[in-house]
This record gives C-alpha cells, sequence and structure tokens, in this order.
C-alpha cells in the first residue's frame, strides 16, 4: 500500500482538478493566471518573507528546546527551501522531510531533527484547525454541509488526540521510557519531545504566536489573490472562506497543494454567493502567488548544491594523493 499511496495523492488531486475542468470549463484556471501581475508578485514576496520567517522562528523554537542548534537565517534558508520544494514536488511535503533529515544529520541526532519538524507543521496545523472550528461554529451558513462536518471531526480528532497524548505521558511516560520494548522507549521518548517542544510555559506561547501570525500572513497572500481575480466582496466575509481552503491544502490529495484549494474554493464561493468559477480563479492566483514566494528557495538549494559541488571538488585531490602515498602490501593488489 506504501508503493501506491503516492500515485493515489497524485490520481486525486488530478481527479478534483479534472472534475473542475469539466463543470467550469478551463477559463477559470485560464484567468488565475493571467490575473498575476508585478503587484501581485511584489505583494506575494514580501509577505512570503514574513510568513516564512515567522514559521523558521517557530522551527528554531522547537529544535532549541529538544537540544538541537539551529541558528536563525540558517532556519530561514532551510525553511525556504523546503517550500519551494513542497511547491514543485508532487507530494507536497518532501520539502519538509529533506528539511528534517538534513538538519537532524547536521544535529548528529536524525529522530529528534525529524520529531522537531513534525512538531513544529503540527502546531501550525492545530491552530489552522482551531479557526476552522471557530468558523463553522460562529459563521455556518457559509460552509456547506459536507465541510461543516469535516472540520467539526478533525476538531474532535485534535482534541482527543492532545487529551490522549497528555494522559498517556502523565500515567505511563516515566514507566515506558525504561522499557524492555523499543516501541514503548520510543513513544515515551517521542511524548517527552512534545511536552518539551510544544506544551511547556517556555515554549507554547511563543509557537502559538508565531503559528496565528504565520497563518495571518497566509491570508493576507489570499486577500491579495482575490483582490487580483477581481473579488470585491469585504475582508470579513472572504476570511471565512479562505480559512478553510487553506485547511483544504492540508489533506493528502494534492499535487504541491493544488487539487482540494480548488475543489473546496469552488464550493466555498458557490455557496457564498460569489461564483464557483470566481473561487477557482483564486484559488489558481493564490496557488501561483505562493510558488512566487518559495521561489528565494530555489536560490538556496541553488547556492546549497554549488557549495556541495565545490567542497567535493576541492576535497579530490587530496584523497588522490592519500591514495598515491598509501603503500600497497607484498601479495596485495590494487
Amino acid at each position: 500500500m506504501k508503493r501506491f499511496w503516492p500515485w493515489l495523492r497524485i490520481l486525486g488531486a488530478l481527479g478534483i482538478l479534472a472534475v473542475l475542468v469539466w463543470r467550469l470549463g478551463t477559463s477559470a484556471f485560464l484567468d488565475g493566471l493571467r490575473e498575476v501581475d508585478a503587484a501581485g508578485v511584489a505583494a506575494a514576496l514580501a509577505i512570503g518573507f514574513t510568513t516564512t520567517v515567522f514559521s523558521a522562528w517557530r522551527w528554531r523554537l522547537v529544535a532549541r528546546r529538544l537540544s538541537l542548534e539551529l541558528p536563525v537565517w540558517s532556519a530561514v534558508g532551510e525553511y525556504y527551501r523546503a517550500l519551494f520544494l513542497n511547491g514543485v514536488l508532487p507530494a507536497g511535503v518532501l520539502g519538509d522531510v529533506d528539511r528534517a533529515v538534513q538538519h537532524g544529520r547536521a544535529s548528529g541526532d536524525v529522530p529528534r531533527g525529524v520529531r522537531a519538524v513534525v512538531l513544529e507543521r503540527t502546531a501550525g496545523q492545530i491552530v489552522l484547525i482551531g479557526a476552522s472550528v471557530a468558523v463553522v461554529l460562529s459563521t455556518p451558513s457559509v460552509v456547506p454541509r459536507p465541510i461543516d462536518k469535516i472540520v467539526m471531526v478533525a476538531g474532535i480528532v485534535v482534541v482527543m488526540l492532545a487529551l490522549a497524548a497528555v494522559v498517556t505521558g502523565m500515567t505511563a511516560g516515566k514507566r515506558w521510557s525504561h522499557s524492555g520494548s523499543k516501541w514503548r522507549r520510543g513513544f515515551a521518548v517521542t511524548l517527552a519531545d512534545v511536552r518539551l517542544g510544544l506544551l511547556t510555559k517556555e515554549t507554547w506561547p511563543g509557537v502559538s504566536l508565531l503559528s496565528m501570525a504565520t497563518l495571518a500572513g497566509h491570508l493576507a497572500l489570499f486577500v491579495v489573490a482575490a483582490r487580483a481575480a477581481g473579488v470585491t466582496a469585504p475582508i470579513g466575509e472572504l476570511l471565512p472562506l479562505m480559512i478553510l481552503a487553506l485547511l483544504a491544502m492540508g489533506l493528502p490529495l494534492n499535487i504541491g497543494g493544488w487539487g482540494p484549494r480548488e475543489g473546496v474554493c469552488a464550493l466555498l464561493f458557490g455557496a457564498a454567493g460569489l461564483g464557483s468559477a470566481q473561487g477557482v480563479t483564486v484559488a489558481v492566483v493564490y496557488g501561483v502567488l505562493a510558488l512566487v514566494a518559495s521561489l528565494p528557495g530555489a536560490a538556496v538549494l541553488l547556492a546549497r548544491s554549488f557549495e556541495t559541488h565545490r567542497i567535493d571538488t576541492s576535497a579530490a585531490p587530496r584523497i588522490a594523493a592519500r591514495v598515491v602515498r598509501t603503500p600497497v602490501r607484498t601479495g596485495e593488489t590494487r
């Protein structure tokens, strides 16, 4: 099943986009591409820099609580690189996987490096789910019937998982840390890192504020996309739709965020009387601007590649000289 899951994700996203093209035609997508202008690109780069700094700072807070060193500008560069890879690679999370593994290797603790990234991203998703639940409860009229159930179930699952983690950590965490089972030991270590990385008084206020600031940045980019697409509705009317569209981007049926975002925007904008085609256009503009906002990550990726190539090239003569100076013992063949 693991072998086929990436293909199912891609097929699911393509299926959603195909249905939208079948129902709405291609004009909604083409209009989204045409509406991107220089002002939108400049706004995307500025907003993208702000949200990336907030996100990287959040990662740094979590990592340092897990005893992993992470300089702030190194975190910003690695976060940009991960965002770019997330946007151009099919699965939508491969950049984060690479970021986690690379930081873990540099810190000498790959499992803890992976947990730091997972916790940092989880914090952002928890804030987004909380905002989505607030939308469903406060403005149920703008949420179509299937979506409100999904959001409420997601909120309940998050609360139950958090309570289960707290109860398990309080009752079995210390005892399992000395268990003979590696799974129990690993679970105990993970629970300890969750507590250190997210739940202590030194961590959760900063992580929560940075997560809310990051969410505000993504919403600001969505407002830019809506205005570029010609939507004149008040921001207060658009924000609930945009929060739910951001939540849809986390569904495991996307290609770099594409697919569920466009489908949910079509449903939400149609239900709000703004037009399903208009919703798709806004989603397409947002997708393009989000990719533009991640473009500094391409520069970071190239710089890392050149640095690695330079190190390999400079090391080659030393390795060759060492091989030449190494004597061959009698009876050995090269």
